[in-house]
């Protein structure tokens, strides 16, 4: 999930805020205030435990979650889950399957075998075998939702950061209607969702970030109304051995990190989930199969593709006809 976007606010301009932690990274909330909201540390309040219950629903980081007492189970083994786990699970099958099998929530393994999930920050290229020992242990194809309950037909373990960030904005976002807020902007973890304007007819304007790895700079700003926006990319996370650049990316059919050059794909969706789990779709994919992905299913989607020192940009239709006008 390496979104990295700013929020590109005018300091004069009066709006309501909040602010924490959440799912190892930060989340910020900005609205604009209406008669009978609650003042910001209640919303607050309200906010984080919604994220604490998620956490103790997802979090892959803590032994006592729904998701971690599945991943515990062994092969053949079902557990009721909650609904946000099945919802994200149904998610994750349609894209599995859009993408050939290229998004894949179980691939953990092999995550943890080049070194992307240790604790002690420790990067290697693994051998051959020991990829191919991690390989029997990934594979979506093994999970199936039978009502409310997920079942494993393989000893497989389930990690949702993919689609974690979305799926909790799109929620807040819910939160922030049902109390009658309009105009808002949402951000966690880097995945973010604006709706409405700010006071004074001005809109939410995002500024989407260059993919380099020696200083942040926009690439362009957006402005947006409805939509959220999701950037994945290879130039935060990634190590490099004997000259060769490993992205955090695994593609979990071959056990290695995908070695294309797509440097980020940013996508615009109304839903942030969708935004969430397609840019990361696309990503694996790559900067061909990707493209063609995007154009065939009408994604607003901006490719970003590493030529050497450079950095190529080619936005869908969608995605231009989007941002049409836009700084």
């Amino acid at each position: 999930m390496a979104a990295t976007l700013a929020g590109c606010f005018n300091s004069t301009v009066s709006v309501s805020e909040i602010s924490g932690a959440t799912m190892g990274s930060t989340y910020s909330i900005k609205w604009v205030p209406v008669k009978g909201t609650p003042d910001p540390v209640e919303l607050q309040a309200d906010i984080e435990r919604e994220l604490e219950v998620f956490d103790a629903q997802v979090s892959t980081w803590r032994d006592d979650s729904d998701l971690s007492r599945f991943n515990a189970l062994p092969a053949g083994a079902c557990a009721p889950m909650p609904q946000p786990v099945l919802d994200m699970v149904q998610l994750a099958q349609s894209l599995n399957a859009a993408s050939d099998g290229r998004f894949d929530v179980t691939v953990s393994p092999l995550l943890d075998l080049w070194g992307f999930h240790r604790a002690d920050g420790v990067q290697v290229v693994p051998d051959q075998p020991s990829i191919d020992r991690a390989l029997q242990k990934v594979g979506q194809q093994y999970l199936r939702i039978e009502d409310d309950t997920l079942c494993k037909d393989a000893d497989v373990e389930v990690d949702l950061s993919s689609l974690a960030a979305g799926y909790m904005v799109d929620r807040a976002a819910e939160q922030l209607v049902a109390l009658g807020i309009t105009d808002y902007m949402i951000e966690m973890t880097g995945e973010l969702k604006a709706v409405g304007r700010k006071p004074g007819d001005v809109p939410w304007r995002i500024a989407i970030e260059e993919p380099r790895d020696d200083e942040r700079m926009a690439t362009m700003v957006v402005e947006l109304d409805g939509y959220a926006i999701s950037t994945s990319g290879d130039y935060r996370n990634y190590f490099e051995y004997d000259g060769k650049r490993y992205s955090h990316t695994v593609d979990p059919l071959t056990g290695w990190p995908v070695m294309h050059g797509l440097s980020a794909v940013t996508v615009m969706d109304p839903s942030t989930l969708m935004a969430d789990g397609l840019s990361t779709l696309l990503l694996v994919l790559g900067p061909e199969k990707g493209w063609q992905y995007a154009q065939d299913n009408n994604v607003a989607a901006l490719f970003v593709v590493r030529e050497g020192a450079e950095f190529v940009s080619r936005p869908t239709p969608l995605f231009e006809a989007l941002t049409t006008g836009e700084e």
